[in-house]
Parts: C-alpha cells; sequence; structure tokens
C-alpha cells in the first residue's frame, strides 16, 4: 500500500513482529492529540476495540495520547496492531511506550523506514506519518487541537485518496477544534462509532455485523445477485469504491492494482447491475435502496 505514495515511498521497513500483520487484514488508522481528554480517549477504545470485533487491525504511531490509547485497546480485544516508529525499531520511542510496544510485536508489527539506531526527531515525525495515512485503508482523526500533528497524517490520507473521517467533539472543546476543521474544510466524512468507521473501508458497510449478528448497512436485497455474481477485479473495484466520496478512475487504479481497462470494464458492469454509479468525474458505489 506504501507504494502508492510514489516518488515519496520509502526505500524499505524494518519490522519488528510479523510482517503479514501489515497485508493479512483490512485496516483503519486511528490517529489523534497527544494530550488527549477523556472523552477522545473513550472514543479511541471504543473504536479500536468494535473495529478489532469487525476483522479490522489498528494502526497507529505509538505516541502518547490517542496513538496509545488505541493501541492498547486492540490488543486488549485480542486484535491485530501496527505501530510507525520515528525511529529505528531497535530504539522504542516514547520510553513510557516500550512495555506497550513490546506487546504490539508479540502479536502485531512495529515498523519504521529509519535504520536502526537512527533517533526520532520532530521532521520525522511528520514524515512518517505519510505511512500511517498510506498503510491503512482509511484514516480517522479521534480527537484533535487545531496544532495536531495528526492533522498532517490527514493531508497524507487526503492526498493519496485515501478515505478520511472525523469524530466530532464538543464544540467548546479545543481539543476537537481540528476535527470541526477536517470536517467544514477537508471533506472528512463524519464518524461516530466503530461500524461507521469500518464503512469508509468498505463502502456500504457489506458483512459488518451490529454485535447480535445483523447485517448494518448491508445491500438491499435486490442487490445480493449482482454481488454473487461479481468477477475478482469488480470486487476488488467495489470494494475500492465509498458511498459518499467519489472516487477517479486513477485513484481507483491505485487502490486496486489493476490496469486503468480492467477498472473502467469493472464499473461498466457494476453500472448495469446497479451496484456503481457515475458521479461527476468519478466513480461512487450505490448505497441500498
Amino acid at each position: 500500500a506504501v507504494g502508492d505514495l510514489g516518488a515519496h515511498a520509502p526505500l524499505a521497513l524494518w519490522v519488528r513482529g510479523r510482517p503479514a500483520a501489515l497485508t493479512e487484514s483490512p485496516s483503519v488508522a486511528l490517529v489523534g492529540a497527544r494530550a488527549a481528554t477523556g472523552y477522545g480517549e473513550h472514543v479511541a477504545i471504543e473504536a479500536s476495540a468494535g473495529l478489532v470485533d469487525r476483522g479490522f487491525a489498528v494502526v497507529s504511531g505509538g505516541a502518547y495520547g490517542i496513538d496509545g490509547t488505541a493501541h492498547r485497546s486492540a490488543l486488549a480485544a485480542g486484535g491485530t496492531t501496527v505501530a510507525f516508529l520515528a525511529g529505528g525499531v531497535d530504539r522504542f520511542y516514547p520510553a513510557g511506550h516500550e512495555t506497550l510496544l513490546g506487546r504490539v510485536v508479540e502479536t502485531g508489527a512495529v515498523v519504521s523506514e529509519l535504520a536502526c539506531g537512527a533517533a526520532p526527531t520532530r521532521w520525522r515525525f511528520l514524515q512518517r506519518n505519510r505511512l500511517i495515512a498510506a498503510a491503512a485503508g482509511a484514516t480517522v482523526v479521534l480527537e484533535a487541537g487545531m496544532r495536531s500533528g495528526s492533522l498532517n497524517t490527514a493531508g497524507h490520507a487526503a492526498a493519496l485518496g485515501r478515505p478520511l473521517g472525523a469524530v466530532p467533539g464538543p464544540v467548546t472543546s479545543p481539543a476537537s477544534a481540528g476535527c470541526h476543521r477536517l470536517l467544514r474544510e477537508f471533506d472528512a466524512v463524519c464518524v461516530t462509532d466503530a461500524a461507521q468507521m469500518a464503512e469508509l473501508v468498505i463502502g456500504a458497510g457489506v458483512g459488518l455485523a451490529d454485535g447480535h449478528g445483523a447485517a448494518v448497512d448491508g445491500p438491499a436485497p435486490g442487490a445480493q445477485v449482482a454481488l454473487e455474481g461479481l468477477t475478482s477485479a469488480e470486487r476488488r473495484v467495489l470494494d475500492a469504491l465509498a458511498v459518499r466520496r467519489v472516487r477517479t478512475i486513477a485513484e481507483l487504479v491505485r487502490s486496486t492494482g489493476l490496469a486503468p481497462g480492467a477498472v473502467m470494464g469493472a464499473l461498466g458492469a457494476m453500472d448495469a447491475t446497479g451496484l456503481a454509479a457515475r458521479s461527476g468525474e468519478g466513480w461512487v458505489r450505490r448505497p441500498p435502496d
């Protein structure tokens, strides 16, 4: 997935833990402020555990605040979590998270593009953020002030054409001002729970469960036959489409790894069966009737 960064892709990645953790499951990046409030931490705990329950891996930056809470919750729920560091993987940072990152290594992965021995610096944290955005299927900012570094991660996600979500907070809270800015100025999708965050990745939410075994926001009954008849290429393109955010052909080519002709052919077939529709200069996944 980091290949989507093009000329800015890393030359190599150093991994401690299971390299398969990067690719074996769909993933969502949960990011936010280091100086998290109780509200932000509560949202992070619920979101991370809920995503794990739905089969997602949780990606974050291993920092204090929202990042650390998301990692802890994923581990407590028995899920996979991946932490991207701004220094070498041989020296966990921050030092206060050495035990936490050690637990991440046991079941997930700790990753860096910097060689062992490299020390974290301010610009390396900003550099690291592009990897978090690229490695995940979607990025969600849970709580962020106007100058939070997590807004930098959100910017990378938007530039890559990755789905971007933001959790609203109290309008009187400076700790949520960055999230509100993303919603107002950067076309982020308002998300309030794990189901909505998962929907960012898989479009209309096919296969999500509400905890009682019932499908949530699944396809309309009339679309089930069309879904079952999808080719491999069509399913890849459908998974890359979103309901609310328009995807261009170029974005779909990058997301699916398919040739432009194959993407356009898949879109044409799904347009005919009512699963996708043209919108402006791109395409969207049609919501259930």
